[in-house]
């Protein structure tokens, strides 16, 4: 295992593979990411589907005068074996290692940053007007798969590429899903699309002939693809990709080698914008994968030989799940919405219970927030769950289409903050300042499972007329201290009421926080520690009681300009504060790495805590 693979340090070692080489290396490829994945983590079904796409696709183009889009981009890790990183592929998604998403400060083969679903036509149709501007030379290639097909941006994409007058390739890779089931009118297009037996064997018929046709001029030929044309009306009718403009082929088998490899030839040779259909099966080559892709999706570290991974327990996830649960059985009017995300974000189990109440819109996150508006004008309680990340692409609706019309959404945002090993794409840390620019906005931050559940309630039940955003960190709570009550909806104070030190923080960070307040005590320094629950607007009276103190440090898990720290500085100065204030929050996106080796680096662990609050106390 792994000779030919072993071979392999750019595109260019595959010219001159023999198809069953390249057979061969599609298996070993598949079982190096088996290997890789089951020891770091990361998407295995994804990555396992489209093993022998992009070595077709690496085969026929040459990169880097070629160029290759990948939609999300959680399918690239084939392409990056292939592509120069195969001695560091072990290293993906760790922290110094390679990205698990394509990265243009990565590597020449890497096209361009991708993450966030839908971008690949938009982007790739830039590059190849770019290249026609400037006479440049070189086939551009979109890869897209059919879950990415449900959101917006795409068919922005297509409407104005198909009016490209040069060649312009798209390859739809359609494996029936997304992380869930793709749901929605054109998942049920796909599907009628696959089952056309009648015109794929006659087309199939053409392409052989036409492929053994020698060439004897462009009038043949252009008469024999408008006679294929003809054929494909009356057996099977046009497709809405070729009413955008696309010469549509497809579908095809995406697992064969050989036929990928001509169909990719033939595309090259079609002057005008070209859809490949290409019918992949997620978790290829790996039986557990092949049988639960939804849950193989994006994984944690796994045992081979069984599929299994260790236990993590109850996360904030699946306490919003319940908590959702136990208050839909008493208020019929609340509905849950989901962006193709319905077990990231806990609500397999609303979904089974409430079927009637429950909207998966598939990856449209802008759709879902103006979706949720139009319930909530006719009285229903819509509960949107959402990772933070990919709230930011509605925006623009949670301002024209909820805050303006002072309309009540809830925003459930799941994995706020530091998420980890997906990195720069996918860090939670910019809803708290676009949300909080927003008027008639509310905020909680809950540090523990109890608190999810009151916010929640609260969110639902006391505020009127607002978006009012519940948002919480990946994982599960951490530590507690025994002492600590609580007791205040919208803050609570903990440590040394005596103490002129304090220690202002949200969410989970408040966990690091009891930590290095005992630390401190060890030290000599005594802290007490303001734990804000309401960060958006902030509370008066909290920041009343802030201002007497003498020194205050803020810790914030998210982008500082224009976060809760700033905010809260510039409350303090209206108060009266004459003391020092610190603000520690972050600057730059945060590459990969895990949870708590960001938080570290960052300096927002309890080490990071102490350290700040020692060197400035001259201790």
């Amino acid at each position: 295992m792994g000779q030919l693979l072993d071979r392999i340090d750019s595109p260019e070692d595959l010219q001159g593979l023999t198809l069953p080489e390249l057979n061969t290396l599609c298996g070993e490829i598949r079982q190096k990411i088996i290997e890789t994945v089951s020891q770091n983590g990361g998407h295995l079904a994804s990555n396992l589907g489209v093993v022998e796409l992009t070595v077709a696709l690496h085969t026929v183009f040459r990169m880097p005068e070629d160029q290759i889009v990948w939609d999300v981009g959680h399918q690239a890790y084939t392409h990056k074996i292939l592509c120069g990183r195969r001695k560091q592929i072990e290293t993906i998604r760790t922290q110094g290692g390679l990205s698990g998403y394509p990265n243009r400060a990565e590597s020449q083969y890497d096209t361009f940053n991708v993450g966030h679903s839908s971008t690949s036509i938009s982007a790739a149709l830039g590059i190849a007007a770019a290249k026609k501007l400037r006479n440049e030379s070189g086939y551009v290639v979109a890869v897209i798969g059919d879950g990415a097909l449900s959101g917006g941006l795409a068919y922005e994409g297509l409407n104005n590429a198909g009016r490209f007058n040069k060649n312009f390739i798209v390859i739809l890779n359609d494996n029936k899903m997304s992380i869930s089931r793709n749901v929605g009118s054109m998942a049920r297009y796909l599907a009628r699309i696959r089952t056309k037996p009648g015109y794929q064997k006659a087309k199939g018929n053409i392409e052989h002939t036409l492929e053994k046709i020698p060439v004897v001029g462009s009038m043949m030929r252009d008469r024999i693809r408008k006679w294929k044309a003809v054929l494909k009306k009356i057996l099977y009718g046009s497709t809405i990709f070729e009413d955008l403009g696309f010469h549509y082929y497809g579908p095809f088998d995406g697992h064969n080698l050989s036929q990928l490899l001509d169909v990719l030839e033939n595309a090259k040779s079609i002057p005008k914008p070209v859809l490949l259909h290409v019918i992949t099966s997620k978790g290829k080559g790996y039986p557990f994968a092949e049988r639960h892709p939804g849950a193989f999706h994006g994984i944690s570290a796994f045992d081979i030989e069984t599929g299994q991974t260790s236990s993590s327990g109850k996360s904030f996830s699946d306490s919003f799940g319940e908590c959702l649960c136990r208050m839909a059985r008493k208020e019929p009017r609340i509905c849950a919405i989901t962006a193709a995300m319905q077990l990231g974000t806990g609500l397999a189990g609303f979904r089974q219970e409430f079927p009637n109440r429950f909207f998966d819109v598939g990856i449209a996150e802008e759709h879902a927030v103006t979706f949720a508006g139009g319930l909530s004008s006719q009285g229903m309680i819509p509960v949107f769950a959402v990772y933070s990340t990919f709230l930011q692409r509605a925006f623009d609706q949670v301002i024209h289409d909820a805050a303006l019309q002072r309309l009540k959404v809830v925003l459930a945002i799941d994995r706020a903050g530091i998420v980890g090993e997906d990195g720069e794409t996918h860090q939670g840390i910019f809803d708290v300042p676009f949300l909080s620019s927003v008027p008639h906005t509310v905020i909680y931050a809950p540090s523990f499972y109890d608190e999810l559940e009151e916010d929640l309630y609260r969110a639902l039940y006391e505020e009127e007329n607002t978006v009012a955003a519940v948002r919480y960190p990946r994982g599960k709570e951490l530590f507690r201290p025994v002492d600590f009550t609580g007791g205040k909806k919208d803050f609570d104070w903990y440590g040394d009421p005596q103490a002129h030190i304090l220690l202002v923080t949200y969410g989970r960070l408040f966990s690091f926080a009891c930590l290095a307040a005992q630390r401190l005590r060890e030290e000599g320094i005594s802290v007490r520690i303001l734990k804000l629950r309401k960060i958006h607007p902030l509370v008066p009276e909290a920041v009343k009681d802030a201002a007497a103190m003498e020194k205050i440090f803020f810790f914030e898990e998210g982008i500082e300009s224009g976060g809760v720290g700033e905010n809260f500085r510039c409350l303090l100065d209206d108060a009266g504060f004459s003391g020092e204030y610190r603000l520690r929050g972050i600057h730059d996106f945060v590459k990969q790495a895990s949870m708590a080796q960001s938080l570290h680096s960052l300096g927002l662990d309890d080490d990071g805590m102490v350290n700040m609050i020692v060197s400035e106390c001259g201790k």
